[in-house]
């Protein structure tokens, strides 16, 4: 089991930029849970952006604290959505079926190679 570490910061444009760093795994979840709904409660963003660039391993935990993210936010009237999922945490996501949920391709993105 991991650690894990949430920033946020407004966007110019209003949205709100979530940035995960660590494991979201049973022994992080709760705590970012927590940390998650708080934030879309208190700054009631019309968009949320949850960044998974620096999320090494995610588990069927992670993928439930997100989903909790994604209903907490259609409550609000916010949208929620993913970005820079590493190729594990996309597949982990497009074997639950959930990638178009939270407005990611069915396919990872390959980085163009020369």
């Amino acid at each position: 089991m991991g650690e894990a570490v949430m920033t946020t910061r407004r966007q110019a444009d209003g949205a709100l930029v979530v940035e995960v760093r660590g494991s979201l795994d049973a022994a992080t979840v709760d705590g970012l849970r927590g940390v998650l709904l708080e934030t879309l409660q208190r700054d009631r963003p019309r968009l949320m952006i949850v960044d998974l660039t620096f999320v090494t391993f995610m588990d069927s935990m992670g993928i439930g604290m997100l989903v909790a993210g994604y209903e907490a936010a259609r409550d609000l009237g916010a949208r929620f959505v993913l970005r820079n999922p590493n190729e594990f945490v996309h597949r982990q996501l497009r074997i639950t079926g959930l990638t178009g949920l939270f407005g990611l391709p069915a396919e990872p993105v390959q980085p163009y190679r020369i």
